[in-house]
């Protein structure tokens, strides 16, 4: 990546229409972060501690736990020091990567899902060879496939926004580097550059969530065809908590990447959504739809309970 602009550094302006507000969002948006990194980190040991969880299901749910826990992080430290009262200058380095992790981490998190989609497929469609079709090293191909592409295709956005020249104005409207707003402070056209990216991300959202249409269709197809109620209702209440999931992390990436005329509110609210609310909230929706999940989080909590009454 060469390295064209004059600018070494970045302002970073924050929430749009939100000055003066900086002590109550500091204090909105800590709770939020402690709460994913805590939810995340509880459904981790839970995970880990419980071999009855060592399925590919709980795998993929364990990875998609890091990725909740990794994805905040990307925007939010560097957010709450400048609410704070410090300073909202970025580097240009740090600019870009915070762009790269925040795409990166973001596409992979999006190709895990559709893998976890494939993983309910298989566990529903075809329960008698699940163990053999979703093996060790399946998961573990489908795993590193999904770092892969979420690799390159961040490469890909940060690439082309910037081989950019920036030369003139580094204020950044926005809470931390994203490409559109990163776009606006161009000193070059960037109309090409604005439909490539559109293209881009509208192609790998719409291929992935056809993925997972294509799979849920299946399920559902599957269940219905179950004589028994119970076994209806618990095949359903497994695949609603990833469905949950997956309509919390593609509404926001619609509305942000793929509107036609970007509105800097309206982004901000969805995106804070995306970056802070829908990590904390999976923890709770996986938790609380899931006997087994629940079991082993009591069991974790009880332990630590025992370890703070021995100290």
């Amino acid at each position: 990546m060469r390295n064209r602009s004059v600018v070494t550094e970045f302002i970073l302006l924050g929430i749009p229409h939100t000055e003066g507000l900086e002590t109550m969002l500091f204090a909105l948006f800590l709770s939020f972060y402690i709460f994913t990194l805590m939810g995340n980190l509880l459904i981790l040991l839970a995970i880990v501690s419980s071999t009855r969880l060592h399925t590919p299901m709980y795998f993929f749910l364990c990875k998609l736990s890091i990725f909740d826990i990794l994805f905040p992080s990307v925007s939010s430290p560097k957010m709450l020091f400048y609410l704070s009262g410090n300073s909202q200058a970025i580097s240009y380095t740090g600019c870009v990567s915070q762009l790269f992790f925040y795409h990166f981490l973001g596409c992979t998190e999006c190709f895990l899902y559709t893998v976890m989609a494939y993983d309910r497929f298989v566990a529903i469609c075809y329960p008698l060879r699940y163990t053999v079709i979703m093996s060790h090293r399946v998961c573990a191909i489908l795993a590193t496939g999904t770092l892969f592409f979420g690799c390159i295709q961040a490469i890909f956005l940060t690439t082309l926004t910037f081989q950019l020249p920036y030369c003139g104005p580094n204020e950044v409207d926005y809470y931390f580097c994203d490409i559109p707003v990163m776009l606006k402070l161009a000193c070059a056209d960037t109309s090409v550059v604005e439909m490539v990216g559109i293209i881009n991300v509208g192609l790998v959202t719409f291929s992935c969530f056809l993925l997972i249409l294509t799979s849920y269709s299946r399920i559902v197809y599957s269940i219905l065809q179950i004589h028994s109620a119970e076994g209806r209702r618990r095949a359903f209440s497994t695949c609603s908590a990833h469905l949950t999931a997956i309509l919390l992390f593609y509404m926001p990436v619609v509305v942000i990447y793929l509107q036609p005329t970007p509105k800097p509110w309206l982004n901000a609210t969805v995106q804070v959504l995306n970056n802070l609310v829908t990590p904390m909230l999976n923890p709770l929706i996986y938790s609380l739809r899931n006997k087994e999940v629940k079991s082993s989080l009591r069991k974790v909590l009880h332990q630590f309970c025992f370890l703070a009454d021995r100290l």
